[in-house]
């Protein structure tokens, strides 16, 4: 009895993290959050979360959540870097062409760290 409180417990915590990470909308859009998932990707300085929804196996938007990068360089990533994200698809390999922002370098690579773990994560558990 107690093992098997123990395996759904452990199953329900499995469960709440994926929750965590990745969800579905009513109209078939998945929202990759990757707080969770690239805590380890660091821009210039500190994480760098980002929101990747994708539907129809292509990425809709790609959004920022809250950092400790300088708002000047996150204005700027907002604006130039995470457009190019969108209407690609997630198996093209034109994913890693993505160019960065010049003075942003490290915030630009963990964008596109964090948009690749998201589209790892969405093919892997859809």
């Amino acid at each position: 009895m107690k093992k098997l409180f123990l395996i759904l417990v452990s199953l329900w915590t499995l469960s709440v993290y994926a929750d965590d990470v990745m969800r579905k909308e009513k109209d078939g859009t998945y929202i990759v959050n990757t707080t969770t998932l690239a805590k380890d990707v660091e821009g210039y300085n500190g994480p760098t979360p980002l929101e990747v929804h994708i539907r129809k196996n292509k990425i809709v938007k790609v959004i920022m959540l809250k950092s400790m990068e300088t708002p000047k360089y996150n204005a700027r990533v907002k604006s130039t870097l995470l457009p190019k994200y969108e209407g690609m698809k997630v198996n093209k390999g034109e994913i890693q062409d993505v160019d960065g922002i010049t003075g942003a370098t490290f915030t630009s690579d963990a964008v596109k760290e964090n948009v690749k773990r998201a589209l790892d994560y969405y093919k892997k558990h859809r």
